[in-house]
C-alpha cells in the first residue's frame, strides 16, 4: 500500500493523461466492434482499473486495443447473425464469450503460462498485426464516406427473397423443435408463413445486407456501389480528422493528436449545425451489470465460440506482455508475467459483466503514462477513474460526435498498427525454400499466409495455421543443422579452454558472452538479458558465436536491439567465429557492417586475443 502511494503526483498526471488519450480510441473501438461507443468506454474503464490493480506491470495502461477489437468484431457479428440480427437478444451470449476469455486468462496466469508467450514466432505476429491494420483500414472505408449498406434501400431490396427464405426456415426450425411440424399440424406452419409481413422481411433483409457487406471481402464487394453514393460531408469530416491526427503531431506530441481531432472536428460539425450522422447514444449514469450472462448462461449456446474465447485470451496475453516488455525497458523494471495475465483476466471478466468489449495492455497509452510521470499501479487505476468521470459528466456531449470522425481516427489506427519493420525486411530475407519454380523466404511465406488468411478468412485459424507452419519449418531447419553438428553438446555458462590466456588486467574492462545453440524465437528473451549481465566496469563485449549455427528473424531483431542498446552505452562489441548463415542474415539488414564493422569480426578467439593485445593499452 505504501508503494502504491509513493508517486501520487506523477501517477495522477500519468493516469489523467493516459485516460484522455484513451477516450477517442475507446469510443472508436466500441463503434467498430458493433456494440456501440459505450461498450468501448465501459471496456476501457474497467479493464484499465482492475488490470492495473491486480496486474504485474506497475505502469501498464490497459483497455480495448486494435487486435482485440478486430477479433471481437468476428465474435459479435457471428453471434448477432445467429440471433436474427437482434443485438439485444445476442448480447448475453456475446458477453458470455468475453467473460470466458477473461476467465481463461486468469487460468493461464494461475497455471504459470505467462513465460511461454515468448514462443510465438515473429513472422506470425508480424502477419497478424499487419492483417489487423488491413481489416481496420478497409472496414472503415464505408463509414468514412458515409455509406451504410442497411440504409441503402435499393441494395437492401436485393435480399428480400433471401430474407423470406430465412424467416420461413426459422419458422420450420422452431416448429420442428417443438415437434409440431407433422402432417396433421402443418397448417399451423402455413398460417405463420402467410402472416410474414413486409416489415419483417425488410428487417431481415437489412440484417443480411449488413452481414454481406461486413469484413474485408464484404466491404470490397460493396465498395463500387458505395463510391457511387458518397456522402461528401461525412468524407470531409473523416479526411479532416485524419489530417489533424497526422498534422498536429508535427506541432507537438505533448497533446494527443487524436483527441485534438475529435474535439475540433466534432466541435465544428456540431457548432455549425452540419447534418452529419452521430454515433450511437451513450447511456448516462453509472454502468449497470448485465447479470443475464450469468443467470441465463448456457454452455451449449457459446460452445461454438470456445476456441474463439481461447484465441481472445491468448491474443490479449500476447498483446499485454509485449507492452509489459516496453514498459520494463522504459522504467528499468521487471514485470511479473503470470500476475499480469491474472490482472488482465480479472479486468476483462469484470468489463464483460458491465457490457464492455475486451482489451489488453495498450502500448501507446502505457508510453504516454510513463512519459507523464506514472510509475505505480495507481496511474492505471486513475486512468480508469478519469474515463468514468468523462462518461458521467460528458456522456450526452460525447453522443454528438460524428461517426465519420471515429472512422477517421480508426483509419489512422489501422495504418499505425501494421508491422512496417517486418514488411521492410521482406526483400532482405534469404530465400531458403523452393515452391515449384519459385524460391522464397520461409519466414516471409509464413507472414504472408497469416496476413492473407487473417484478412479475408479468419483471424483465429490464420494464427493457428501460421504457428503450425512456423513450427514445421523450424523443426526441419534445426534437424538439418543438428545433422551437420551432431557433436555439439549442452555446455554450462563458463569460461572456455582457450580463454585462459586472456589478460587478467582487462577482465573487468572486457565482458565475454557465449551463445550456444541457435538464436530463434524461443530463445530471444534470454539473449535480451545480455545487457543486464554486463558489469558497470565493462567497456567492450566479446560475443562468441562459434556454437550458434542458425539465427531466425526473431533472433535477428533481438540481436539488433541488444547491439543498439550497447552502442548507446558506448560499449564496443567484438564478434568471434560468426557462422555463415547468421553472418548472411546480419548483412541483409546491415547489422554487419553498420553496427559491427568487419574489423571487429574474428575467425577465432586467438585472433581476437591478438587484436586486443595490439590495440588496447595497458595490456600486461
Amino acid at each position: 500500500m505504501k508503494r502504491l502511494f509513493s508517486n501520487i503526483k506523477g501517477d495522477a498526471f500519468g493516469g489523467i493523461t493516459a485516460g484522455i488519450v484513451a477516450l477517442p480510441l475507446a469510443l472508436a473501438f466500441g463503434v467498430s466492434s458493433g456494440l456501440g461507443p459505450s461498450a468501448g468506454l465501459y471496456g476501457a474503464i474497467f479493464i484499465s482499473f482492475f488490470a492495473a490493480l491486480f496486474g504485474g506491470t506497475a505502469t501498464q495502461i490497459s483497455g480495448p486495443t486494435a487486435p482485440m477489437t478486430a477479433v471481437s468484431m468476428v465474435v459479435i457479428a457471428g453471434i448477432i447473425a445467429t440471433n436474427d440480427g437482434d443485438v439485444t437478444k445476442a448480447l448475453p451470449y456475446i458477453l458470455s464469450v468475453f467473460l470466458l476469455a477473461g476467465l481463461v486468462q486468469v487460468g493461464l496466469g494461475v497455471l504459470g503460462f505467462g513465460k511461454y508467450i515468448k514462443y510465438i514466432p515473429y513472422p506470425v505476429v508480424s502477419g497478424f498485426m499487419t492483417a489487423i491494420g488491413v481489416i481496420i483500414l478497409v472496414t472503415q472505408i464505408l463509414p468514412s464516406i458515409g455509406y451504410y449498406p442497411k440504409e441503402d434501400t435499393a441494395y437492401v431490396n436485393q435480399f428480400n427473397a433471401e430474407a423470406e427464405e430465412v424467416i420461413l426456415q426459422n419458422y420450420l426450425n422452431e416448429d420442428a423443435s417443438k415437434r409440431t411440424l407433422v402432417i396433421d399440424d402443418f397448417k399451423q406452419t402455413i398460417v405463420k408463413a402467410e402472416a410474414i409481413t413486409t416489415a419483417s422481411i425488410d428487417k431481415e433483409a437489412k440484417t443480411i445486407a449488413k452481414a454481406k457487406s461486413s469484413g474485408v471481402l464484404g466491404t470490397l464487394k460493396v465498395l463500387p456501389r458505395a463510391l457511387q453514393n458518397i456522402n461528401w460531408l461525412e468524407l470531409a469530416l473523416a479526411l479532416s480528422t485524419i489530417f489533424i491526427v497526422y498534422g498536429f503531431k508535427k506541432i507537438t506530441t505533448k497533446i494527443p493528436s487524436a483527441l485534438v481531432a475529435l474535439v475540433v472536428v466534432s466541435g465544428v460539425a456540431y457548432g455549425f449545425g452540419l447534418g452529419y450522422k452521430p454515433i450511437e447514444e451513450i447511456p448516462s449514469g453509472l454502468p449497470i451489470p448485465n447479470f443475464e450472462i450469468i443467470t441465463g448462461f448456457s454452455f451449449s449456446s457459446i460452445s461454438p465460440y470456445i476456441f474463439t474465447a481461447l484465441t481472445l485470451a491468448m491474443l490479449g496475453a500476447i498483446d499485454s506482455l509485449l507492452t509489459s516488455v516496453v514498459a520494463d525497458n522504459m522504467t528499468k523494471t521487471n514485470h511479473n508475467p503470470n500476475k499480469e495475465l491474472i490482472g488482465q483476466g480479472i479486468g476483462n471478466s469484470i468489463a464483460s459483466i458491465f457490457g464492455g468489449i475486451p482489451g489488453a495492455g495498450a502500448t501507446i497509452r502505457t508510453v504516454v503514462n510513463i512519459n507523464a510521470g506514472g510509475r505505480t499501479k495507481l496511474s492505471g487505476m486513475i486512468a480508469g477513474v478519469m474515463l468514468l468521470f468523462i462518461l458521467l459528466a460528458l456522456g450526452p456531449i460525447a453522443s454528438k460526435i460524428p461517426a465519420a470522425v471515429l472512422a477517421g481516427i480508426l483509419i489512422t489506427v489501422g495504418i499505425g498498427v501494421m508491422d512496417y519493420k517486418g514488411l521492410k525486411a521482406i526483400a532482405a530475407m534469404p530465400k531458403d525454400i523452393k515452391i515449384g519454380p519459385i524460391k522464397i523466404s520461409s519466414e516471409v511465406l509464413i507472414m504472408f499466409i497469416v496476413l492473407i488468411l487473417a484478412s479475408v478468412w479468419d483471424l483465429i485459424f490464420a494464427v493457428g495455421i501460421g504457428l503450425v507452419i512456423a513450427s514445421l519449418f523450424f523443426m526441419k531447419k534445426i534437424g538439418d543443422l543438428t545433422a551437420q553438428h551432431s557433436d555439439v553438446k549442452p555446455l554450462k555458462e563458463e569460461a572456455w579452454d582457450d580463454e585462459g590466456d586472456f589478460p587478467s588486467d582487462l577482465k573487468e574492462e572486457f565482458f565475454i558472452k557465449h551463445i550456444k545453440g541457435p538464436l530463434f524465437f524461443g530463445s530471444t528473451s534470454d539473449f535480451q538479458q545480455l545487457a543486464k549481465q554486463i558489469p558497470p566496469t565493462a567497456k567492450k563485449v566479446v560475443i562468441r558465436l562459434g556454437r550458434m549455427p542458425y539465427i531466425d528473424q526473431s533472433g535477428l531483431y533481438a540481436m539488433e536491439d541488444v547491439l543498439l542498446d550497447l552502442k548507446r552505452r558506448n560499449i564496443d562489441v567484438l564478434f568471434v567465429d560468426l557462422a555463415k548463415q547468421p553472418r548472411y542474415m546480419m548483412e541483409r539488414i546491415d547489422i554487419v557492417p553498420d553496427l559491427i564493422p568487419n574489423q571487429h569480426i574474428f575467425k577465432d578467439f586467438n585472433t581476437c586475443l591478438n587484436w586486443v593485445k595490439s590495440n588496447v593499452k595497458n595490456v600486461v
